[in-house]
């Protein structure tokens, strides 16, 4: 049962967070019973011109940012474990998280538009997985406890350098605008952002689709690696390459959302075991949906909204520590 994953299963993958968004879409501080959400989605026009606007301009943009941003987050979770064969590797907890903050923090106190924040990200987190990879490497052998010790250093670092960036900024119309930001959030989320920030999101989860056989070699010793046959620099280079596109992507859209690329991984792997073409589809599905759920309480349980980060944590600790109870430590 562990290692099944039937046509059954896929099907289910793929209709989970479509199910979830459109209980979503009738869930919020403004409720809309499900029977007009489903008249606006097919362009009924006997709904009422609020319940229209809230659907289709505040809804539905922040839902579709919050199934890519838990999907990606997800599978970069799976394909750092895979490369740096340690469940610990994740985009938090090798740096390119901060790394990418602190792109973003310098973009926003520059006044760069959202591409500019993207790219600065982009750099910047690319900046900080070679500093992680450099750091905890040694001959071209790496130790999967020395990766995440280098990657709390280097995160360390760079959330330094976004505290200096703090403290530097106006107190009151720049400091404000980046705390809120580092908390993060999707409200801001529109069809334009999307539009800016969606494709590379896309791609990077379209190449570890197609990769998903081939990530398992990232776990091998070199010399199996190598006995595949597969170029395994290029292919670490592009999981690397891809997978802070998508954290980077995500950051500039809505900030630090942390314990996502941890906690869905390791769930997943609780279900479909640790081969990486069942842990890609089954960590996008459940990643999307696990997202979907924490933006709609994070909108809708209290009077303001309350930060995406702050949510994730809570809820993923502790369910993280049950996951860790129940089979008795790390599962790879």
């Amino acid at each position: 049962m562990r290692s099944r994953f039937s046509s059954l299963s896929i099907l289910g993958l793929i209709i989970l967070p479509f199910i979830t968004a459109l209980g979503a879409l009738s869930i919020g501080r403004f409720p809309i019973p499900l029977k007009d959400t489903l008249a606006v989605l097919i362009g009924s026009q006997d709904v009422s011109n609020q319940m229209q606007i809230v659907i289709r301009n505040i809804r539905i943009p922040r839902i579709i940012l919050a199934m890519l941003v838990g999907s990606g987050l997800s599978v970069s979770g799976v394909a750092f474990q895979s490369l740096f064969t340690n469940p610990l590797a994740t985009p938090d907890t090798i740096g390119v998280a901060s790394g990418a903050s602190l792109g973003a923090v310098l973009a926003i106190t520059m006044g760069f538009s959202l591409i500019g924040v993207q790219i600065m990200a982009l750099i910047f987190g690319l900046i900080a997985i070679f500093l992680t990879f450099m750091t905890g490497s040694n001959k071209k052998e790496m130790s999967p406890a020395s990766v995440i010790l280098a990657g709390i250093i280097i995160g360390a670092l760079f959330n330094a350098f976004i505290t200096l960036v703090k403290y530097t900024a106006d107190a009151e119309t720049e400091l404000p605008n980046i705390t809120y930001w580092l908390m993060g959030s999707l409200s801001s989320a529109n069809y334009h952002s999307l539009l800016l920030g969606a494709p590379f999101i896309i791609i990077g989860i379209g190449v570890f689709s197609l990769l998903r056989w081939r990530l398992n070699i990232l776990s091998l010793t070199l010399d199996e690696a190598k006995s595949t046959g597969t170029n395994i620099s290029l292919l670490r280079i592009i999981t690397i390459i891809s997978a802070t596109l998508i954290t980077a992507s995500a950051v500039s859209m809505c900030g630090q959302v942390g314990w996502v690329g941890l906690l869905v991984p390791h769930a997943c792997r609780m279900v479909f075991g640790s081969d990486t073409s069942k842990l890609v589809p089954s960590s996008i599905s459940f990643g999307a949906t696990f997202m979907i759920i924490i933006d709609t309480l994070a909108r809708s349980a209290t009077s303001s909204e309350i930060p995406i980060s702050v949510l994730t944590a809570i809820i993923g600790a502790p369910f993280f520590i049950l996951l860790l109870k129940r089979t008795g430590g790390w599962s790879l």
